[in-house]
């Protein structure tokens, strides 16, 4: 029987494109080699982190899986980036790495429509110009009317360890050599990337009780917008760091790792650096900071965060042991670097459907990103489109999903893989972990992938705001008993009285702390009153990102002149008048978004327009434009 959408991958955005099609109706079948390593952990035990907590909480409330498997199987939960803002701070849970599959698994076989074929795709079937399947290696076809490629690091994916190569994606499976090949001839636009993992350790081998432990800064906190039951109990996680003798050890063997040597030929993730280049490009530093977590409860691996490397074996375990606490470890797997290829992800439309190719597909490291929460969204939105049979976009505006896939589109990646940042999107007050349902729920719901019952609970939700937020002109008197409470909150004590909305503008003052002084506002849940809270201490703030959005929006197709002499505008660095010469945007919004480009120099160039010192050139563009065709009919 044919399918309607056929998915090759079942990593974490194959997972994704698999459960959103299916639950819009589709007919999926899930081409993988190992159904058994669906949704591993092949890097990092953890969902979330800087910026891509955001994007894990922006699936949820659109209505995809992720972070409600990774809710169901926590080990430990933190908030980062608290002391920089609510804008940027963002949730990392990690997981259990046996236990995330499971529930990812699980979730899965929920849901009906998907079919499971074990078997390596090696090519793609084409009738017409357009894409109608795919070839397995042993020569059956399995015929649909869209395929998403979900290979992650597989396509000519060759492991690194010192002078070792081995083909293959990950230690334990092999390369997509056939397939990789099959889309090179076809005239894909191809790259070669870089990643790595670390050493895992055992348990049993680490000297815990000298290491300190890192708390969970949110024993309790979740992803999903959901309730979740949590299934494991949580795991301690201890911290070190390297050390001169670990420098030395790694500078004196340098020659032999092959991102030095040359063997390696992709560049790897500048924000996940190896910890040979840390060495490198840090030497000022006496020490990096390193996490030693549990992988889980049912194996004695120990992920050594911060280490990843690929240099010898040999020269692994001196590293590892010149680190305190870790001085007998013995180390079940030694870190190492996989090189894959990758495509430009240009030459895809806003749904990552391929332009030269109807029909086709790319989702999550295939189009040159990294982590699994941006493979995630990636696959939630190519599901959803080949569902459809139509394009599911968000702004930029609107989501950090849609900064992400506007990013590839417009700027590809660089040479190397995107990491999702807080700092890439410009309007990321307005794009905040806490808001994500109020932004993108409706959304979801109208897509069909929202149940009753968590509509019902976002709704519950919203009404209880509402209701809290129209009580905060209650007057709080200066009685003797405020006063007192004041000063256990740490805050200025009254002098007369004041409202509860004055109240809650105080830095020190939260939800809780405002019912010590208000006791008849009412008690609400944790995201609630984080949420209100976050409304009325922002709301100078949201309102000014408000009008800079209007203004963008405004200046959006604000037409460049394609003979502008960047070097005369003034107040422009120089590093971004060379960007932009480069990249020869045609409007302020493709300007916008050159990676380099900052806000302020939007604004120089706007101020530029204005001045009309680009209207001789840009005249004499429309006059171009304007001009009658000579070519032939």
């Amino acid at each position: 029987m044919r399918s309607d959408v056929i998915v090759v991958g079942a990593g974490h955005a194959g997972c994704e494109a698999a459960a959103a099609a299916a639950r819009l109706g589709a007919r999926v079948v899930v081409c993988t080699h190992d159904v058994a390593a669906t949704a591993r952990l092949s890097c990092n035990p953890a969902i979330g982190g800087l910026g891509k907590g955001h994007l894990v909480r922006e699936l949820d409330a659109l209505g995809g899986l992720m972070a409600r498997a990774a809710d169901a199987t926590t080990v430990q939960f933190r908030h980062l980036n608290t002391r920089k803002g609510l804008a940027v701070r963002s949730s990392r849970a990690q997981v259990d790495v046996d236990a995330y599959p499971a529930a990812m698994a699980g979730l899965l076989s929920q849901i009906p429509g998907i079919a499971w074929v074990r078997g390596e795709v090696v090519g793609l079937v084409e009738i017409a110009g357009r894409i109608d399947g795919v070839v397995l290696a042993d020569g059956s076809q399995v015929r649909g009317d869209a395929v998403i490629l979900t290979t992650g690091t597989f396509l000519g994916g060759v492991m690194h360890r010192g002078e070792e190569r081995t083909l293959g994606g990950r230690v334990g499976d092999g390369a997509a050599t056939p397939l990789a090949e099959a889309l090179r001839s076809r005239g894909l636009r191809a790259m070669r990337l870089k990643t790595g993992t670390v050493p895992r350790v055992h348990r049993d081998s680490v000297a815990w009780e000298r290491l300190p432990m890192q708390e969970a800064s949110s024993p309790d906190g979740r992803l999903s917008f959901a309730t979740v039951a949590r299934g494991v109990a949580p795991l301690e996680v201890r911290s070190t760091y390297t050390n001169a003798v670990t420098h030395a050890i790694i500078t004196e063997n340098l020659h032999r790792s092959p991102m030095v040597t040359g063997a390696i030929e992709g560049v790897g993730p500048r924000y996940c650096p190896s910890v040979e280049d840390k060495v490198r490009r840090f030497a000022d530093r006496e020490r990096h900071l390193l996490f030693l977590e549990p992988e889980g409860h049912h194996t004695p691996s120990v992920y050594v965060g911060g280490l990843s490397t690929s240099l010898p074996a040999e020269v692994q375990d001196a590293v590892v042991h010149s680190i305190e606490g870790l001085e007998r470890a013995r180390i079940l797997r030694h870190g190492y670097a996989v090189e894959y290829d990758a495509y430009d992800p240009r030459d895809l439309g806003p749904d990552l459907a391929h332009r030269g190719w109807p029909g086709l597909f790319l989702a999550g490291q295939i189009n040159g990103t990294s982590g699994y929460e941006e493979a995630a969204v990636q696959g939630f939105v190519a599901g959803v489109s080949a569902a459809q049979r139509a394009p599911f976009t968000l702004s930029r505006t609107k989501a950090y999903l849609g900064v992400l896939i506007d990013d590839l589109r417009t700027a590809g990646v660089g040479g190397e893989p995107y990491r999702m940042l807080t700092s890439r999107a410009e309007h990321r007050l307005l794009l905040r972990e806490d808001n994500a349902d109020r932004r993108l729920m409706p959304i979801g719901r109208a897509l069909g992938l929202i149940d009753d019952a968590t509509w019902s609970a976002f709704e519950a939700r919203n009404t209880a705001r509402v209701q809290a937020e129209s009580m905060l002109d209650q007057i709080v008197p200066a009685t003797e008993e405020v006063v007192a409470a004041a000063r256990a909150l740490g805050t200025a004590p009254p002098t007369q009285a004041a409202s509860a909305h004055a109240w809650l503008l105080r830095p020190e003052v939260d939800w809780a702390g405002l019912r010590t002084l208000c006791p008849t506002l009412p008690e609400l849940s944790e995201d609630v009153a984080e949420g209100l809270t976050v409304d009325v201490k922002y709301a100078g703030y949201v309102a000014r990102a408000e009008r800079r959005l209007e203004q963008a929006a405004r200046s959006e197709h604000v037409a460049l002149p394609a003979d502008a002499a960047w070097a005369a505008v003034p107040g422009l660095s120089t590093e971004c008048r060379e960007r932009i010469a480069a990249a020869r945007p045609a409007d302020v919004g493709s300007l916008s978004r050159i990676p380099g480009v900052t806000p302020a120099a939007v604004s120089a160039v706007l101020v530029w327009l204005a001045a009309g010192m680009g209207t001789q050139a840009a005249a004499r563009d429309d006059a171009a434009r304007s001009r009658p065709s000579t070519g032939a009919c």
